[in-house]
């Protein structure tokens, strides 16, 4: 009988999220073969390259529990914010943390789609950047409920941290593309390392990895994990991909009895 104080942890909530996500897979595997690749935002892409087989499951869940861990400990020793930008261009949100950055450190953290952008930073530098924003007609920058700024240099103290747990990990070849958020390139045995270090202080780019997968010729995206906030990412893309998500029963269900995934 499981424990839901021990899953609504949040020290877990990485290690759980990576749990259900590789289940997911390996059902998914077995019904529907290999994907012809894999992508996903930030922590999600620690489940595509144990999907991969690039590390095992066995050495996967303490790295991401500790990586868990270090960002904790790194928010807490410096507290940021976030807050997303709706319908706003990537030049004008760029220009905006340059602006805002001269009240106080703020950068781009996650280029969601080609309108949403989330940015992080100290109060006042985000502030003075959302300031900017409305004053050059962009109405909603939603404040996210985050104590950290991911993906920003804010993250350090977490990065170096993670590169020394890191030393202790073997990677192998994917068995199939995981396209990385950072460089927007797969993942391969030499650069794993290195460039999951690069993505706690770096923005992520999941529009761009999801146009990678596409040049693959992916006919159908599947989104694995808790909600389906990614396929609503893929929606602002115009392809002719059929696209589904599985958190649950009953939506892995339906993606199990759909005729033209299953052969």
């Amino acid at each position: 009988m499981s424990d839901s104080k021990i899953f609504d942890d949040p020290a877990n909530t990485q290690v759980s999220i990576v749990t259900l996500s590789t289940g997911i897979y390996r059902i998914l595997e077995h019904d529907l073969g290999q994907p012809v690749g894999a992508t996903g935002l930030s922590l999600g892409e620690y489940s595509g390259i144990i999907a991969a087989n690039g590390l095992s499951f066995e050495d996967g869940l303490p790295l991401v529990r500790d990586r868990n861990l270090y960002m904790d400990q790194a928010g807490h020793n410096h507290p940021g914010k976030m807050a997303a930008v709706l319908k706003a261009t990537a030049n004008i949100v760029d220009e905006a943390c340059r602006v805002g950055s001269q009240k106080g450190p703020v950068y781009p953290a996650n280029y969601n789609t080609d309108t949403q952008i989330v940015i992080g930073g100290s109060e006042a530098g985000l502030n003075a950047a959302t300031d900017y924003l409305h004053e050059h007609g962009i109405k909603r920058v939603v404040p996210l409920k985050m104590t950290v700024a991911s993906h920003t240099p804010f993250m350090q103290e977490a990065s170096d941290a993670l590169a020394k747990r890191l030393q202790t990990v073997e990677f192998a070849e994917m068995d199939f593309p995981v396209i990385s958020n950072t460089i927007v390139k797969p993942f391969t045995r030499l650069n794993v390392k290195q460039t999951l270090v690069k993505q706690l202080v770096n923005p992520t780019h999941f529009n761009e990895c999801l146009k990678e997968l596409l040049n693959l010729e992916a006919d159908v995206l599947i989104e694995i994990g808790p909600g389906d906030t990614l396929m609503k990412f893929a929606k602002t893309i115009l392809c002719n991909a059929n696209k589904f998500h599985i958190d649950s029963v009953e939506t892995l269900n339906q993606v199990r009895s759909n005729k033209k995934l299953v052969k």
